[in-house]
């Protein structure tokens, strides 16, 4: 297993560089009245249930059970190798493998460390220039009545607008709180997009199972037709059907088995580790639904959601950085200090002491002549806050409209799972059993029987592909919503078995 060694201290490292940065917003009553707007709880619930270092964690309410003990057959495209690679089959709950996300997955790590020098970027940003040394040495020395003067040095320490300096180190804050921000999105949308990985690996792998247990009973459906041939009552036409159909199912499960290798591939792509490493899935799936309505989840995606946040932070900087472009007209104090070296080469004076070394002091101001230069500034500000501004209206539209429309599509995919569980797969399952009946009496064509073998098959994957559809759904709601939505639990959705 990939491992990256600096995932194992990132919980630690967020909660110091987080403890550095936390005074920004409180060393003026201007500063705590305008960073009120961004005082947001910046640790949303997961997406799952996981304990990270760094935060706590909400218990799942989607429920899953533990993966089977044994290994499922290689999955293979029908080819064979004599190199083989293998790997043991992992049966790791879906907590387990969204926690190895979180330590390991490459960008977080980068986003991580971008939070970390963003942190580091607000200490600083408010300390003064450092002092310049100088020294000058003449080349022919100046001739004074104390003595000749060879060298000067000079020292001189440059004090810009405190207020100014204030306004950067709060736009440097709500700048690094906004990366931090930017890295909780990222992990929610990493554990959601390794359930929904999770998620689709045990749609196929219910697929992959109703294909094989199809294939038996279309060779059921085989022999007796080839019992019926010997007293007369089918054809050899029958037998050749079955065989096409057999052949048909057997093509569609190694598309099964080929498209679970990719998705496989993708969700160790995001827990970092070998492409190749085997994932087990669980037999059945319990799926519940959400309690709360649109508006309620909007809400709650609003004080929870990362994205958001982010938004609302970088708008908080963007209004410093007005009040840093307005602040730059402030004049800058310089002060400055000299000395002189001075030989004692002169006759000794009762009017002043030869060889005596003088030295001045002297300040300096900078004066903002530039009326345009600074207008400009001011101007390029105020143009990026109200475009930050703008970009989180946006932001809340889009998650108001996405929320609405993945709590319809939840709604959706469970009223066709309960509509395939409770009234067209037993439909199903009863015109195949009449229809079998009658084959054997020699009723109906063989033809017949097949096709409604082949109804019953497309219902029960579309039966699984909606208890899919059902879980991501759920899956993104939560990572919309910035932590798991309140649900509630129905009877689980089962397959009925054929009588």
């Amino acid at each position: 297993m990939k491992e990256h060694p600096s995932g194992r201290a990132r919980g630690l490292g967020l909660a110091l560089s987080a403890a550095l940065i936390t005074g920004c917003a409180s060393q003026s009553t201007n500063v705590q009245t305008a960073s009120t707007t961004a005082s947001v709880d910046l640790k949303p619930t997961p997406v799952a249930e996981t304990t990270v270092v760094e935060e706590p964690v909400m218990e799942a309410e989607i429920l899953q059970t533990r993966g089977i003990e044994s290994a499922p057959e290689a999955l293979t495209d029908g080819t064979h190798s004599d190199v083989v690679v293998n790997h043991p089959a992992i049966s790791q709950p879906l907590s387990e493998l969204e926690m190895l996300a979180v330590e390991q997955n490459p960008k977080l790590v980068k986003l991580y460390q971008e939070y970390n020098a963003a942190s580091s970027r607000s200490r600083y940003v408010n300390k003064l220039p450092d002092p310049k040394l100088g020294a000058n040495v003449f080349g022919a020395p100046l001739q004074t009545a104390s003595g000749s003067q060879r060298a000067v040095m000079s020292m001189s320490q440059t004090i810009p607008w405190l207020g100014k300096l204030n306004a950067m180190e709060q736009q440097a804050c709500f700048e690094a709180f906004a990366v931090r921000a930017d890295y909780l999105s990222e992990r929610l949308r990493v554990i959601a997009a390794v359930r929904t990985g999770w998620y689709r690996l045990y749609v196929i792998d219910q697929q992959i199972e109703t294909a094989e247990v199809n294939q038996q009973l279309l060779q059921s459906l085989i022999d007796v037709a080839n019992a019926q041939i010997s007293t007369g009552s089918a054809t050899q036409g029958d037998v050749l059907l079955g065989t096409l159909e057999l052949s048909k199912l057997e093509e569609r499960l190694l598309t099964y088995r080929k498209l679970r290798v990719a998705i496989q591939a993708e969700v160790n792509r995001l827990i970092a580790r070998d492409a190749d490493t085997s994932i087990l899935t669980p037999q059945e799936l319990k799926i519940d639904l959400p309690t709360l309505s649109s508006q309620q989840i909007f809400q709650q995606a609003r004080d929870s959601q990362p994205e958001i946040q982010a938004a609302q932070l970088r708008t908080q900087a963007t209004r410093w950085g007005i009040e840093v472009a307005h602040l730059s007209r402030r004049p800058e104090l310089t002060l400055s200090a000299n000395y002189f070296f001075t030989d004692n080469n002169r006759p000794p004076s009762n009017l002043y002491k030869v060889g005596q070394d003088p030295w001045s002091l002297g300040a300096q101001v900078s004066i903002p002549l530039w009326k345009e230069k600074y207008d400009a500034l001011e101007d390029e500000a105020t143009w990026k806050h109200l475009a930050s501004t703008y970009s989180e209206s946006d932001l809340l539209d889009r998650y108001d409209a996405l929320i609405t429309e993945l709590l319809a599509e939840a709604r959706r995919a469970e009223e066709t799972a309960q509509l395939y569980r409770d009234t067209i797969l037993p439909q199903a399952q009863q015109t195949l059993r009449a229809d079998q009946e009658s084959y054997s009496r020699g009723a109906v064509e063989f033809d017949r029987v097949i096709r409604d073998y082949r109804n019953l098959l497309t219902l029960e994957l579309g039966y699984h592909q909606a208890i899919g559809e059902l879980a991501i759904a759920l899956t993104q709601l939560s990572r919309v919503s910035g932590q798991d939505v309140p649900l509630h639990s129905p009877a689980p959705p089962a397959l009925p078995e054929p009588e």
